[in-house]
Order: structure tokens, then sequence, then C-alpha cells
């Protein structure tokens, strides 16, 4: 107990003093993520609000597919990327492996089905609240998905934040494709597995409060923007 209360003292001082190793790997894996989930809530969005809308041949199939690739394993993902990025693979001469840019691919293909999933759900259920109305305005299927995109907008920041969740507590795909590298692929859990196995608990204590609470400050804003919006539009 008394090394954990003593880790956990240090890991406060190191938050306060803006400790510049803690800094640093807490901006990169801002960076990395907030682009990750940048990139799939571009890709996600649409696509989810595409599905809902229209009726094709296989859309149950489509779905299903969807919703099952929610669960991607990480490290299945980082092993794929990480073939496409080596030297011998089709995208090695891009020269992305071991860098940030990787772990923002690897991360934007985990993230990506959990927002086009969760987004479709949301269009899917205004779509059949406000299909006739907007068969009978000439709405094109398109059009309607944006239109409805945009009534769900609150409902959906929730799910952006779902995705971003996910990207921020990822290890396995980023250890894969990033390698861990200090000063330049050191994201916040890579580094809480690195400092934990090294026996460095003030680092990782320090780090895993930062997560913690920029997950939970995240969730409470859009909570508190979602009743906002609940209150004033109804």
């Amino acid at each position: 107990m008394e090394t954990i209360a003593a880790a956990l003292r240090d890991a406060g001082r190191m938050m306060l003093a803006l400790d510049p190793a803690l800094v640093e790997i807490v901006l990169l894996s801002l960076r990395v993520s907030l682009t990750a989930v940048l990139v799939a809530t571009l890709v996600g969005l649409p696509l989810g609000a595409a599905i809902a809308v229209r009726r094709f041949p296989g859309r149950r199939a489509v779905v299903i597919v969807l919703n099952a690739l929610m669960g991607l394993p990480p490290v299945v993902v980082g092993l794929v990327v990480y073939l496409l990025l080596s030297r011998s693979g089709p995208l090695g001469e891009l020269g992305l492996l071991f860098t940030p840019g990787a772990m923002i691919i690897a991360q934007a293909i985990l993230i990506t089905p959990i927002i086009a999933a969760l987004a479709r759900q949301a269009v899917e259920d205004a779509w059949r609240e406000y299909q006739e109305q907007l068969r009978s305005l000439g709405a094109r299927p398109a059009q309607s998905a944006l239109t409805l995109l945009w009534d769900t907008k609150f409902s959906l920041v929730t799910t952006v934040l779902a995705g971003f969740g996910r990207a921020a507590a990822e290890v396995g795909a980023v250890m894969i494709v990033g390698g861990n590298i200090d000063g330049v692929t050191r994201v916040m859990t890579t580094a809480i597995a690195l400092e934990t196995s090294k026996g460095d608990l003030p680092l990782a204590l320090g780090l895993g409060v930062v997560l913690v609470t920029i997950v939970l400050a995240l969730n409470a804003a859009a909570y508190l923007v979602k009743e906002t919006a609940q209150r004033r539009y109804g």
C-alpha cells in the first residue's frame, strides 16, 4: 500500500508540474486519436446514413457485417495494417510504418464500423418517423440521408464520442504499427503498458488519470450538449 500511495503522490506531482514526458505523450495521443475520429466520422456517418435510408438487395447482410465489424480484434487490424505498410507490402513505399500516420490508419479502421453502425441505427429510427414526409417533398435518398444526419446531430455526438473512447483506449493495433517508439509513436495506452511492466508506476498512473479524465470530460460535455438541445428544441 505504501508503494501505491507513493506512486500516486509522484503521479500527482508530475501532473501538477506538467512533466514534459507526460505532456508529450498526452498531446501525441490526442493528435492521433482525434485525427482518426475525424477520418472515421467523415466516412462512417455518411455510410451509416446511406445504409439507413436505402433499400437494396443484400442490405440485411450488409447491416449484419457492419455490426459484426464493431468487434474487430485490434491485433488483427494492427497485423493487417502492418503487412500493408511494411517494406514488402503494397503500401510500403509510403514509409508510414512506425509513424503516427500508421497509428491513425489503424485506429480509423477500428472505429469507422462503430460510428457507421451506431449512425445507421440513429438515422434509421428517424427515417421511420419522417420517411413519408421526406418522400412527399420529393427528397432523394442522398438528400434524405443528409437531412436526417442533421436532424439527429445531437444523438450522433454520442456516437462520435464512442468512437473516440475506442480509439483512445486502443493498445494492440497501435503497438504493432507504431512500435511504441519514445518521442515518436508512444501514446498513453502503450506508455502505460510499458511503464507498468518496467515498474515505473508514477508515470503509468499519471497517464491513466489523464486518460480517464479526458474520456469522462468529453462524455460529460456530450451529455450536457444533448440535454441542453433537448430542452431547447423539445
